[in-house]
């Protein structure tokens, strides 16, 4: 298993490494800012269709619909991600008639666990993702953005951008943050930790699988906690959205990269390519370029 996992992250964090090196040397010029100026929407538009696809799978009745609103609602209140994760897995197994009699056991286990995953950067986001890694960048913009303010938006944005075009799974985003705020050393770290609580969850939860499938209470709380991390990944994609949707070229490009993803099924390296040459248009002076390129407000 190890092994596996090794080979699975160490290459596409290496990557992702590089991409952080040259955003950190090279980041300033005028080119780079126009390759990401139409790199960004793209990747809104990207996490946009992961979320529509998740929707439609793990939104499965009119409870799980309302209860993803209610987590919303909650995620934009300003109550606590984790704290949203937990309450509504417990609300939905509460809402199971089949789970009534493990209502009260399941919930009495699951909040305190819940609630002493630690806090700090990576390793609450490993520990507590799952369904997909693209709920990490609710915890990353609650923590590194909103609460401690190490990061700005647009350099959250620049590391899911740099996950997102590399091999691999997206929590390499957690590689580039670590090499912004600490280097190298803070790059194998960031890594180490956002991994680390995945292995050990496999290791110990091998006993655990039959037991849970046959669970109802275990259904229903995955499916709450599913619900909710859709709500989380919609109010941070709007969010994000902000920074990098300033103006007509960039509202039309994520709106139509978020049209041929969903509908035509277009290849995300593809529309991230095209994103970066149009971009490019506003420093390289080139007539396809500019042909497709709408002048901005």
């Amino acid at each position: 298993m190890l092994l596996a996992g090794v080979c699975f992250i160490v290459p596409a964090a290496a990557v992702t490494l590089v991409f952080a090196w040259m955003c950190v040397r090279y980041g300033a010029l005028p080119q780079a800012q126009a390759l990401l100026y139409g790199i960004k929407p793209v990747i809104i538009a990207v996490v946009a269709q992961a979320l529509w696809g998740l929707i439609r799978t793990a939104v499965k009745d009119k409870f799980l619909a309302a209860l993803t609103l209610a987590a919303a609602c909650a995620s934009v209140l300003g109550v606590n991600e984790l704290l949203v994760l937990v309450g509504a897995g417990i609300l939905a197994i509460l809402a199971r008639e089949s789970a009534r009699r493990d209502a009260g056991r399941l919930a009495a286990v699951a909040l305190p666990v819940g609630l002493s995953v630690p806090v700090a950067g990576a390793a609450l986001g490993g520990a507590v993702l799952f369904g997909s890694g693209y709920v990490l960048l609710a915890f990353l913009q609650a923590t590194l953005v909103d609460r401690w303010h190490w990061l700005s938006q647009s350099q959250l944005l620049d590391a899911v951008a740099a996950g997102q075009m590399t091999p691999g799974p997206v929590f390499t985003t957690a590689t580039f943050i670590g090499y912004l705020l600490g280097g190298l050393p803070g790059a194998a770290l960031a890594t180490i930790r956002i991994f680390l609580p995945s292995f050990a969850f496999v290791a110990v939860s091998g006993a655990m699988i039959p037991r849970l499938r046959r669970s109802p209470a275990a259904g229903a709380f995955l499916d709450g906690v599913n619900a909710a991390s859709l709500a989380l990944m919609f109010v941070v994609t709007l969010m994000l959205a902000r920074s990098p949707i300033t103006d007509r070229t960039t509202g039309v490009l994520a709106a139509t990269s978020a049209l041929l993803l969903i509908r035509y099924r277009v290849s995300s390296a593809w529309l991230v390519l095209g994103g970066g040459l149009i971009g490019l248009r506003s420093t390289v002076d080139f007539l396809p370029l500019r042909f497709f390129a709408l002048p901005a407000k």
